[in-house]
């Protein structure tokens, strides 16, 4: 009686060491087994939600587990980023992470930087453009430009919050063209989304974010396109002319990807990079970005944190030209 009390003991010992390595990612077991939430810091309707649902689904599809997108808005993307950043490190809860992550520290609006994460993959850059109303009398970037040196204070910009990427492209627009960056004002919003609504209602004048974000107003006759923010014309707006081609040496744009809080366990990190990587690969996630404007930029976890580190530098004098820190 006395071996079988042991031999049960042993037994169930053993149990317990296998459920422990079965339900731990880290562990070298099944990773994942359960939902995992992929926290969006912008609001619904802009690009990056609809990105992020978009690559839930598939991540939904590569995984076998559902994939959940929580909107996490406010603080010009502090909000979301830094509940990513506090979520706990077991793989279970990944961060759609942006630009906005290498500047929300510098503007004292969140208390977390791009070291507060694991990166697992980039997938997308992104110029930021000029849109107006289709019935906007300027017919280009330089007649805009014009007409802001001739009527300083006068329009409203938008595109998102104070601070934020499609805020800072306007400040380092206006300081090429030799415009004070205060002769125009900024409205804030909580993305694109709703910036573009304030435009087609008449509540601002222009607004400067993706043509992504963009791209069902522009195809549907609502918005105009002046100009373009990058070195090229993009591939799925030919007919867009850059700013350069107008004479304006600027450009400026944001970038996306997912990563996880810093402390998250490497294999974890590679089981996601493994079908993040697969999704990208695909036919299907081409033709997704193509058709909604999205440009493609792929970089593995060490790229991606190094050009994290760098933009994180690179902004900061950005928001100094916009007065936003010292």
């Amino acid at each position: 009686m006395r071996n079988a009390g042991s031999f049960m003991r042993r037994v169930a010992l053993f149990s317990l060491v296998c459920l422990v390595f079965l339900v731990q990612p880290g562990l070298g077991a099944t990773y994942p087994n359960r939902a995992i939430t992929v926290i969006c810091p912008w609001a619904p309707g802009g690009g990056t939600d609809r990105l992020t649902r978009y690559l839930a689904d598939q991540l939904k599809a590569e995984l076998g587990v559902p994939v959940i997108v929580e909107n996490k808005t406010g603080g010009n993307g502090g909000v979301g980023h830094g509940a990513g950043a506090r979520a706990k490190a077991d793989g279970y809860t990944l961060t759609h992470v942006t630009l906005e992550i290498a500047t929300v520290h510098w503007l004292g609006l969140a208390d977390v930087t791009y070291k507060d994460f694991k990166p697992i993959i980039q997938f997308n850059e992104d110029s930021s453009s000029v849109l107006v109303r289709a019935d906007a009398p300027w017919k280009n970037a330089n007649e805009l430009l014009a007409h802001i040196r001739a009527n300083p204070g006068k329009l409203l910009f938008s595109g998102s919050g104070a601070g934020t990427i499609w805020d800072l492209a306007r400040i380092g627009l206006l300081d090429v063209a030799g415009i004070p960056v205060d002769a125009v004002t900024w409205v804030p919003t909580t993305g694109a989304a709703p910036s573009l609504v304030e435009l087609l209602g008449g509540h601002v004048h222009v607004v400067t974010c993706s043509l992504a974000e963009a791209a069902s107003q522009v195809q549907a006759g609502l918005v105009k396109v002046l100009a373009v923010m990058a070195d090229d014309r993009l591939p799925a707006f030919p007919q867009v002319p850059t700013l350069k081609e107008q004479g304006v040496n600027w450009s400026a744009g944001t970038w996306r990807g997912f990563a996880v809080p810093a402390g998250t366990p490497d294999d974890v990190v590679k089981v996601l990079y493994t079908a993040m990587s697969k999704i990208v690969a695909t036919e299907e996630f081409k033709s997704f970005m193509a058709t909604n404007g999205f440009g493609i930029r792929i970089r593995g976890p060490q790229e991606f944190g190094e050009f994290m580190a760098a933009q994180d530098r690179a902004w900061n004098a950005v928001l100094k030209l916009g007065g936003y820190t010292q």
